[in-house]
């Protein structure tokens, strides 16, 4: 997650297939150091940074978390690189605890259909968390995503095969008044 902004999933997970093969644990890469880990992931934007965090999130586990991961989200957000999106992906999908992560398809998706508008990023997550119900929060980020990405997508909606646009507050009329889909 330290190493995914401004990059694609498919970029950081060639980028880091290596590195993380070598070093699977934050001692290893502290020992590492950050010549190596930088030129592991030069091929992702922002890498110099990018390394820098990770090599001080990793004395931060180490130092002060026995090597772990913690389970907070103040002791996530305390460790550089980390801001609240990535602490919520590590709670749903590291602990199970029930949160949801806003990226920008996140934002997109509840704002343009109409799940769970708002202005911030915050505000959407608030909006999406008090309308989840609990037992879809384990993968509701995740769908929210996919949906972005491949159906409700920024510049082209595919209004037409949308699944939910019965029930979105920006899809065509035409394909509100359609009858919505039956389960087989």
């Amino acid at each position: 997650m330290l190493l995914s902004a401004q990059a694609t999933d498919r970029g950081v997970n060639k980028a880091t297939r290596h590195l993380f093969a070598i070093a699977p644990t934050p001692q290893k890469m502290i020992d590492l150091g950050l010549p190596a880990i930088q030129d592991a992931i030069k091929s992702i934007g922002l890498y110099r940074n990018k390394a820098k965090n990770l090599l001080a999130t990793c004395r931060i586990l180490v130092e002060e978390h026995g090597g772990r991961v913690p389970r907070t989200r103040e002791a996530l957000e305390a460790l550089p690189g980390v801001g609240r999106k990535t602490a919520n992906v590590v709670l749903n999908n590291a602990f199970g605890d029930p949160t949801l992560a806003v990226d920008t398809h996140v934002f997109r998706v509840a704002n343009r259909t109409g799940l769970a508008p708002g202005a911030t990023v915050l505000e959407v997550e608030l909006r999406l968390l008090e309308r989840v119900p609990e037992a879809f929060l384990a993968n509701a980020h995740h769908w929210l995503i996919l949906h972005g990405r491949y159906v409700c997508q920024a510049k082209r909606p595919l209004c037409e095969v949308c699944a939910v646009a019965a029930w979105c507050d920006s899809a065509p009329k035409a394909l509100k008044a359609r009858p919505a889909p039956t389960a087989h």
